[in-house]
């Protein structure tokens, strides 16, 4: 694979296979394997829509409504001996993506963790097992599709009201007009007014894998791409002392600016290794920041410049761990809740806080740093851009607006060969508010790859950054 191809990859197939769990066959112990409570039963996740069914050494997921239960996208093997605790492990081995950890607390409750997130998921157990609408055949119907999709955005999605967008006026529109010829389409035409690029559609392809045929993105913003990314580098370039020395296959780059001022860039969170899970990516990410913070300097660095502005998205484990390379205190990134009442679009889980803690074992550095940020950082590049609002000294944010999505993808299936991912989560900041829909804006707003710098080979928001740097000084 080029590595002009990489960034897109991880926009891409991240915000897909972070959420869908490929189940490979591996050799696995019998379940419960004597280490602790067994798992063997159906279990109910807080929030999320989804029950779990862990038989032998399988899992299987159901996206459930109010209306239908249907079988979900996560099917794995266990894999690996019982962690401490009785913790199991449940997945490909070796694979960056689908991992994900059930922890047993007694015998009936325990917690969910996928590899690349932060935060759980709590589970409990249902005595009565798999209700009875999750046996029942899954019907194609046009309507069948249809309520299913309705039913998982009414559900599921938490920002309705911040849209301005009136569910229930749209089915009463739409519904008596749905054909197999215009399904798609008409499912299309509700979500778009959402401009919400964590909502998308895909279609299955012969070998399994998932395609995205439709995502928004916020008006006046461009995706992330490759080809934006080919665009925007020489502008950055010609600003740098040096060419950046790529990591990750060119998804991250690290450099040095003039005056003493180091340059990281990051193009995803995750997607940096083909082969390896969540570790191989640390290492990978660790191996960057190490190059910027560690390369021989006549004088101590004296301040860093992070570029997001064309961000993919990817883990927010990542993330964080990224941040944690920039501070010498603990500090709350954000606090995590997901809508878990059908019924109430106010009612959500208890929300879990998420810390930035000083990263062990490793170079860390404290002084200044000016973080780039655009229409085009999106998701785990947002989650970065709030994990480091905590930091002190304060992180000066140059640019524009992010895209405004932060939530995890929630998979729904809608057909036999047509996926519905949704957000169906905030991250608050200390105030209880979320930056979802306008983004997180910057402390200084400058243009950022506009038509007229790219062809002066200009960059307003990285010479911005160098000034306020060098100056000592900044917002905040």
């Amino acid at each position: 694979m080029r590595s002009a191809d990489r960034p897109a990859r991880a926009a891409a197939v991240l915000a897909v296979a972070l959420v869908v769990t490929a189940g490979t066959a591996v050799p696995a112990l019998a379940s419960g394997g004597g280490a602790g409570p067994r798992l063997d039963g159906v279990w109910r996740m807080d929030g999320y829509g989804t029950l779990l069914t862990v038989s032998g050494t399988r899992l299987t997921s159901y996206d459930v409504t109010r209306n239908s239960c249907t079988p979900g996208v996560t099917s794995a093997d266990r894999f690996g001996a019982p962690l401490p605790g009785g913790a199991v492990r449940y997945g490909t081995p070796g694979s960056p993506f689908g991992q994900l950890t059930i922890t047993p607390h007694g015998r009936h409750r325990a917690v969910y963790t996928r590899d690349g997130a932060t935060g759980t998921r709590a589970l409990e157990r249902l005595p009565d097992g798999l209700p009875a609408q999750c046996t029942r055949p899954v019907s194609d119907d046009p309507l069948a599709v249809f309520d299913r999709f309705w039913d998982g955005f009414e559900e599921n999605y938490p920002f309705f009201a911040a849209k301005g967008v009136d569910w229930h006026a749209a089915r009463a529109t739409y519904r008596p007009t749905v054909t197999a010829e215009n399904l798609v389409d008409t499912i299309i035409t509700m979500v778009a007014p959402l401009r919400d690029s964590h909502v998308a559609l895909l279609r299955a392809s012969p070998d399994g894998r998932y395609t995205t045929f439709f995502r928004a993105m916020r008006d006046g913003t461009v995706a992330p791409t490759p080809e934006l990314l080919g665009t925007v580098l020489p502008p950055i370039g010609a600003q740098l002392a040096a060419p950046e020395q790529p990591f990750g296959g060119g998804i991250l780059g690290v450099g040095e600016l003039p005056d003493g001022i180091g340059y990281l860039r990051v193009s995803a969170f995750g997607d940096y290794v083909d082969q390896g899970g969540q570790r191989e990516q640390e290492a990978e990410l660790d191996r960057a920041v190490d190059a910027l913070l560690d390369r021989p300097r006549a004088r101590p660095l004296r301040g860093v410049v992070i570029d997001i502005r064309v961000n993919g998205g990817g883990s927010d484990a990542l993330a964080v761990r990224l941040a944690s390379r920039f501070t010498d205190r603990p500090y709350q990134a954000y606090r995590k809740v997901a809508r878990n009442d059908p019924a109430d679009p106010t009612a959500f889980t208890r929300p879990q806080p998420v810390t930035v803690r000083p990263a062990a074992g490793a170079s860390r550095f404290t002084g200044p740093v000016a973080l780039l940020t655009s229409g085009s950082t999106v998701s785990a590049g947002e989650t970065f851009t709030q994990a480091m609002m905590g930091r002190s000294p304060h992180v000066t944010r140059i640019g524009e607006n992010t895209q405004g999505v932060f939530s995890d993808q929630l998979p729904r299936r809608l057909s036999s060969d047509l996926l519905l991912l949704l957000p169906n989560e905030e991250f608050l900041t200390p105030a209880g508010t979320t930056f979802d829909g306008p983004g997180i804006p910057p402390d200084v707003r400058t243009p950022v790859f506009t038509p007229a710098e790219l062809a002066g080979l200009k960059d307003s928001a990285l010479t911005e950054a160098r000034r306020l740097l060098t100056a000592g000084s900044g917002p905040g």
